[in-house]
């Protein structure tokens, strides 16, 4: 069985397929999935229609680890999650908070500066 912190890792690298389908099957059935702009998304059918709409537009996705720190069933992962929609690139700072159960995503947390990602947007337009 995997390291909590492999399973993340994989988690991370798993976005850059662009994947829904793959994405949510790191979930646990009612994981939760807590985007800090938004309200938490939690259970698979809902994971799937929240992720796959803002990844819509993704042309592209690298997460890169800057840091990354597990103690138990707890993970804390800082990246730099660089993405292209379309001809517009935005490089957002964030940091991941999971919380997993046997293997899975039980609860993930993630932190960012919306102001980044809404300047990046505006300044390629």
């Amino acid at each position: 069985m995997k390291s909590n912190e492999e399973v993340v890792r994989d988690f991370i690298a798993a976005w850059s397929r662009l994947d829904v389908d793959e994405i949510v099957a790191f979930f646990t059935p009612d994981g939760t999935y807590h985007n800090m702009m938004n309200k938490p998304v939690s259970g698979h059918d809902n994971l799937r229609k929240f992720i796959g709409g803002f990844i819509k537009d993704w042309t592209q996705t690298t997460w890169d680890v800057l840091n990354i720190v597990s103690r138990g069933d707890i993970v804390m992962a800082e990246r730099l999650d660089r993405t292209h929609l379309g001809a517009k690139s935005v490089d957002l700072p964030c940091c991941g908070v999971f919380e997993l159960t046997n293997g899975k995503i039980r609860i993930w947390r993630d932190y960012f500066d919306l102001a980044t990602y809404a300047r990046a947007i505006v300044a390629t337009k």
